[in-house]
């Protein structure tokens, strides 16, 4: 496990200096996620009100369409890794592991990436990340015993349903989603769903 500080994260992001005290206070306050269990809501209005979304989305994003939703949960496995054409803004409410790859490393003639090339990285409450849109990344670990919490910014309409399915080969084998590209783990049971199984090697725990 390394820190969010360590060199080895610049690959995949850089911390932002944004103040996150009021979004943290907001979102310890939200009710309890029930134990075992992993929600994303892509767009959350009570969040997209607040001067912090205004700033995301003017500055951050350079004024295009932004959503802010959370992530939140408990969670201590791999499971998935995905990825979008867009930077990742992630906002820690409470203290969480992130799990991350780069696209660079993915196998484009099978489509299949080893998890022996994971890194994981501890993230303290109150702390923003940008997440580069090569980032292979998931939801968050959990630290210990405890629930995570975390916002999650995007281009709006990220994670949406696509209009139309995506055609069965080449890369389209991970279009999950609008602007959602997606490799599962075959023990995350996400197959079920009609993701890619593309992870190869250990499901890793945090």
């Amino acid at each position: 496990m390394q820190i969010i500080t360590h060199e080895n994260f610049r690959q995949y992001g850089r911390i932002l200096p944004l103040d996150l005290s009021d979004f943290v206070a907001r979102m310890r306050a939200r009710e309890s996620v029930p134990e075992g269990e992993v929600i994303y809501e892509a767009s959350v209005p009570d969040l997209e009100k607040m001067a912090l979304f205004h700033t995301l989305q003017q500055e951050v994003f350079g004024g295009i369409p932004t959503e802010l939703g959370h992530c939140s949960g408990w969670n201590h496995k791999l499971n998935g890794l995905e990825y979008h054409r867009s930077s990742e803004i992630d906002l820690a409410a409470t203290d969480l592991v992130l799990m991350l790859g780069r696209q660079q490393d993915i196998d484009w003639d099978t489509y299949t990436y080893d998890t022996s090339k994971v890194e994981c990285f501890r993230i303290p409450a109150g702390t923003a990340v940008e997440l580069y849109a090569t980032t292979l990344h998931f939801a968050p670990g959990s630290v210990g015993y405890a629930e995570f919490r975390m916002g999650v910014a995007l281009p709006r309409g990220t994670n949406e349903t696509l209009a139309e399915p995506a055609a069965g080969s080449g890369e389209n084998r991970l279009l999950m989603n609008k602007n959602k590209w997606l490799l599962a783990h075959e023990e995350s049971g996400l197959q079920k769903q009609g993701a890619w199984i593309g992870l190869r090697g250990e499901n890793i725990t945090v």
